[in-house]
């Protein structure tokens, strides 16, 4: 258990956090399915008016609630001033974009307090359905207020997959993959999310993902039980000075075993 100033002070953060992810939700809404302003970033990554509209808020609300805390999020030119600061706001101010912008319920709002590498507090919002998943270390993963654990399947075999479809298709996979049902998700931390409450088994992605990507999903999926790591088993640490990481495997432990023994000695390109 924390000290308890240390506890007092998780306890405000995480009211201070939620209350600004809640806030962000309404925000998000006020743009979703309707006509937006859109524009390209770094060659293929679309960004709209809401993204940066929900970025100001986040960062108004708890930027400037915690001044001696750092900051990252995608839609916020990166500070180096991050690394030298103890704690850090980590933020995806609408993660699934392409979804939200197409008027889809797949994309979430983002957001954990990341201490000395890892995760400490994770707050995901998806306020098109509703779903508010929340974590703090130690202390257990909630779906709206309800306790979350991660399902118990052992096998590969008709699993429910969170993953891009295409990817198991490859022809460079030596064995075939066995037959899974594909939860395609455009926002990666939403896919991870669904693993934690057990909507589905696993979570598999072979590209570089962001901190602003994983840090919150990652909090809630290991305090829903389950494994998270790269696909060669390593556990990620943010506020890095380069904020990105290889790949990404999410699953409940039992599976996580049959996965990382297809997937772990991998070697990606790049």
């Amino acid at each position: 258990m924390p000290a308890p100033d240390t506890q007092t002070q998780h306890d405000e953060d995480r009211a201070l956090l939620n209350n600004a992810v809640s806030e962000a939700g309404v925000i998000a809404l006020s743009y979703y399915q309707k006509k937006l302003k859109t524009w390209m970033k770094d060659g293929d990554s679309i960004v709209t008016e809401a993204d940066i509209a929900v970025n100001e808020h986040l960062h108004r609300k708890l930027a400037q609630a915690r001044p001696h805390y750092g900051w990252l999020s995608e839609e916020t030119e990166d500070d180096a001033h991050r690394l030298q600061r103890t704690r850090v706001w980590v933020v995806d101010p609408i993660d699934g974009t392409r979804a939200f912008a197409k008027g889809k319920p797949h994309f979430t709002i983002s957001v954990a307090l990341v201490e000395a590498g890892r995760p400490v507090l994770a707050a995901l919002f998806n306020p098109a359905t509703d779903e508010f998943f929340e974590a703090e270390i130690g202390q257990g993963a909630l779906l709206s207020g309800e306790p979350i654990k991660v399902g118990h399947r052992r096998k590969i075999e008709g699993a429910r997959m969170a993953a891009h479809g295409p990817m198991f298709k490859h022809p460079a996979w030596r064995e075939p993959w066995p037959e899974m049902e594909i939860i395609e998700r455009n926002s990666v931390a939403y896919r991870i999310a669904l693993v934690a409450c057990d909507a589905a088994d696993a979570a598999l992605a072979l590209n570089t993902k962001n901190d602003w990507d994983l840090a919150a999903a990652d909090l809630i999926l290991h305090e829903a039980g389950g494994r998270f790591t790269s696909h060669d088993g390593k556990v990620p640490i943010y506020n890095q000075e380069i904020p990105r990481h290889r790949s990404l495997l999410a699953a409940g432990p039992e599976l996580y075993e049959a996965l990382f023994a297809r997937v772990g000695a991998l070697k990606l390109p790049g």
